[in-house]
């Protein structure tokens, strides 16, 4: 309640939003506020409630961490589940060129779940890094953050390619970019373990086997002359099949 007092009063707009009775219908409005709220600061005190209430609700869906997992070949694993309760040196935040996170309210992409169970200070920092850059993010490029609620240490950005129409060799490269960049921004950073979701492949419409090939082929190589564990994350059961046949 004191959350979602806070963000409404910060826009005169809300002032007629009535607050719902249940728990799940407040979590609703709790992040859809959240998700449409612009890059600014927020009190200490908000932080401080808004911190305690995202690790309970992260702590309830379960925490899985790399330790526990088995690797499907040396030094990767593969995960079904969700990328938010992973603990880990990294995860790799499909993003988009504006690098602020998914501003659709409750939207089901990665983008929107990562922003919302980080907490505001994600966008904020990210703002940051954009308006230094003074430019959009390129596509095929990274970024790293703080991770502030989530389980793992760092969150690693990426903008992945749009594929509309047919594939093609330029797609290709940009995705191989943005594995290698990820790659790369992580040993530069001293991240021990990173967690890729599967970048491009959902409205970005990248095919999912080629996007996996890509992904495994480019994890292998890079692992070839550099310590660091890879997960590949899966959130479908499809998904899960296409990495297990390229893996083991």
């Amino acid at each position: 309640m004191y959350l979602i007092k806070y963000l409404l009063s910060e826009d005169e707009r809300y002032e007629k939003i009535r607050i719902p009775e249940s728990a799940g219908e407040r979590f609703k409005l709790f992040r859809s506020l959240v998700n449409i709220r612009p890059p600014r600061p927020a009190s200490a005190e908000f932080l401080a409630v808004q911190d305690e209430f995202l690790k309970e609700e992260t702590a309830s869906r379960g925490i899985t961490d790399i330790a526990d997992l088995a690797p499907i070949e040396n030094g990767i694993y593969l995960w079904k589940g969700d990328i938010t309760t992973l603990k880990c040196g990294a995860i790799v935040n499909a993003a988009n060129s504006q690098m602020l996170g998914c501003f659709q309210p409750c939207h089901g992409c990665i983008d929107n779940a990562i922003h919302t169970f980080a907490g505001v200070q994600l966008r904020l920092e990210c703002a940051d890094i954009m308006n230094r850059q003074g430019c959009e993010e390129p596509t095929g490029t990274a970024k790293i953050t703080s991770a502030y609620n989530l389980p793992c240490g760092h969150i690693i950005h990426t903008v992945g390619p749009i594929v509309s129409g047919r594939l093609n060799d330029a797609h290709c490269r940009l995705l191989e970019s943005c594995y290698r960049s990820c790659l790369e921004t992580a040993v530069g950073n001293n991240v021990q373990s990173i967690a890729f979701c599967c970048i491009s492949t959902g409205v970005f419409g990248f095919p999912q086997r080629e996007a996996a090939e890509i992904a495994v082929k480019t994890v292998r190589k890079f692992r070839e002359n550099h310590d660091i564990e890879v997960i590949f994350n899966v959130f479908t059961e499809k998904d899960f099949a296409v990495y297990s046949g390229l893996l083991g």
